[in-house]
């Protein structure tokens, strides 16, 4: 296989990109910004050399504790469970929450195989002892929905309150796709379970 085709495949690994858009990223890349795919290549490989999950809220950070776990501001008595890291970036932009956040890396999955364990649920049952609240920003996918009602049952179990986000979130809607205004009322409207 050609160097050239090898690019445009690993280029299709990225969301979104498929084998048009991966050419013409390639040949972008090779013929008017070879230095800008020098960095990018260089900056990748450092990225996913260094960067690791946080040990407290499992977000993507390198550090062995990230920015907002770290922040002695922080209050412990919330705790939103987010599926993925840019759920975070996105909360931070549009809400002014104070509390604490833990990363599923995903959603419950039967079909997929994926379950409790594969989201190490076990890290946020150690995180809930501080918590009053179980903030849940799960997406409102079949998926999205069956895990907030399992972190309910959790939180429910620990005694603690469990709200999840309100008005505003599609139905079938991840938040890293709804605009900041609609994701604000969402979590200042978010409802007990």
């Amino acid at each position: 296989m050609s160097l050239i085709k090898e690019l445009m495949n690993a280029l299709q690994i990225l969301p979104g990109v498929g084998p048009k858009t991966a050419q013409r990223l390639t040949f972008h890349l090779l013929q008017k910004d070879k230095s800008g795919g020098q960095h990018l290549a260089e900056v990748l490989q450092t990225a996913i050399k260094n960067i690791r999950e946080c040990e407290s809220c499992r977000t993507l950070t390198e550090r062995d504790v990230c920015k907002i776990c770290a922040n002695p501001s922080r209050t412990p008595a919330q705790l939103c469970v987010v599926e993925t890291p840019a759920d975070i970036i996105h909360l931070e932009q549009a809400t002014d929450f104070k509390g604490r956040y833990f990363v599923l890396h995903g959603k419950l999955s039967p079909i997929d195989g994926v379950g409790p364990g594969e989201l190490k649920l076990n890290r946020l049952v150690d995180l809930l002892v501080e918590c009053d609240e179980l903030i849940i920003a799960t997406g409102s996918t079949v998926e999205g929905e069956t895990t907030a009602q399992y972190l309910s049952h959790l939180a429910e179990q620990g005694g603690i309150k469990a709200t999840r986000l309100a008005h505003g979130v599609p139905l079938g809607g991840d938040l890293e796709y709804i605009d900041n205004s609609t994701l604000a009322h969402a979590f200042a409207s978010r409802t007990q379970l």
